[in-house]
């Protein structure tokens, strides 16, 4: 029966073998995704639009799922804000929707809103 000791020597080594393996199949991975924008002329403004898109095939919205009606959107949803408050931790929040947690602990505490207010 082996040792503590040879334990965790078997441990580093394996744990050794494992990043060489992943950092071997990473780059053998992006090489073969690298060709296949080359051969599709893909650019990353492509991929960033694709992610941008929303998936097709859901059975219902997120909206739906919560049982609120899905027409109900405002034309502005899904807009990026710039960030209007900034925490201590560099947490951000644009003002927007509910309180973050961060800010809602500090407010408790007897800070203000005013306090965390990005310079413009």
């Amino acid at each position: 029966m082996s040792n503590l000791v040879d334990i965790h020597n078997q441990i580093e080594k394996l744990q050794r073998q494992a990043l060489e393996i992943k950092t071997r199949e990473f780059d053998k991975t992006v090489q073969e995704i690298r060709e296949k924008m080359q051969a599709f002329g893909i650019t990353i403004k492509d991929l960033q639009a694709a992610a941008a898109k929303p998936r097709k095939g859901k059975a219902k919205s997120a909206a739906a799922a919560r049982g609120k009606k899905s027409g109900a959107r405002s034309s502005q949803a899904g807009t990026v804000v710039a960030a209007k408050y900034r925490g201590p931790n560099g947490e951000t929040w644009s003002g927007r929707g509910l309180t973050p947690k961060w800010l809602a602990a500090l407010l408790e505490q007897g800070k203000t809103k005013d306090e965390f207010l990005i310079a413009a």
